[in-house]
């Protein structure tokens, strides 16, 4: 058995690291690793059921999760939370749609900034756009976790050098019928959604609409500073619904 997992494990390595997108996929196993090792998942019965594995799941996030409140206090671990929380999420919906725009959007990114640029651009950019909510909301105590910052920068980064891919799209007022369309239409559209749905969005608990916006312009921002022209048209593997899951705050 052991040896059966080990040849899997090896097998799997050699995807990735042949693969023209290995951090992408690597992104992906990670927060999936983490997910489901924490007690979000609710798979590890070491951290108990009911009250016992919510009060868990609350200490969880505000360790691993950016605090707003304790982020300028000028202690170096809350400093540190900007990047650890992209690899916490606080529910299967929040992961699982996190992880399939990422699956997306993010290998031809890769592809087109290069492993290194990527991983930087990623992580920057997540960083920032958390960082960017939580000086918005200085005050809040909420936890905040999730990598769709990181994310929206790559769509946004996408946006500017895929802008004529062919995206396809379950809109739902179309009853979750596939429809393609240009990037350019899709990105914009959920852009647009989230501006809307922040200035719509109740203090407390929620998805972080700001960071998504903060992530979308720094991605899109840098692609058009770093690089030139946008390329011509391409197809798009399948796409979800214009809309990933957002910042969690438990």
């Amino acid at each position: 058995m052991i040896r059966k997992w080990s040849a899997s494990i090896v097998r799997a390595g050699r995807t990735v690291g042949g693969s023209s997108a290995p951090v992408t996929y690597t992104l992906i196993a990670l927060c999936c690793l983490a997910f489901l090792a924490g007690p979000a998942s609710g798979l590890n019965p070491a951290y108990g059921t009911g009250d016992e594995l919510l009060a868990v799941q609350r200490a969880y996030f505000r360790r691993w999760g950016v605090i707003p409140a304790e982020l300028f206090e000028g202690a170096g671990r809350p400093a540190l939370t900007p990047a650890t929380a992209l690899f916490v999420h606080g529910s299967w919906v929040h992961l699982l749609g996190n992880m399939l725009f990422l699956y997306v959007f993010g290998a031809m990114t890769e592809e087109r900034m290069g492993r290194v640029q990527f991983t930087l651009f990623y992580v920057g950019c997540g960083y920032l756009a958390l960082l960017g909510y939580a000086v918005a909301n200085a005050d809040s105590e909420q936890s905040l976790v999730g990598a769709s910052g990181a994310i929206s920068a790559v769509l946004g980064a996408f946006l500017y050098l895929f802008p004529r891919a062919r995206v396809t799209s379950l809109l739902p007022f179309l009853f979750f019928l596939p429809v393609r369309f240009p990037a350019w239409v899709v990105l914009p559209f959920w852009a647009a959604l989230q501006w809307l749905a922040a200035g719509r969005a109740p203090d407390g608990p929620g998805v972080a609409y700001l960071a998504h916006l903060i992530g979308f312009g720094l991605g899109f921002g840098y692609a058009s500073v770093r690089y030139g022209r946008p390329t011509g048209p391409t197809r798009v593997k399948a796409a979800p619904s214009p809309a990933p899951e957002g910042e969690n705050q438990p």
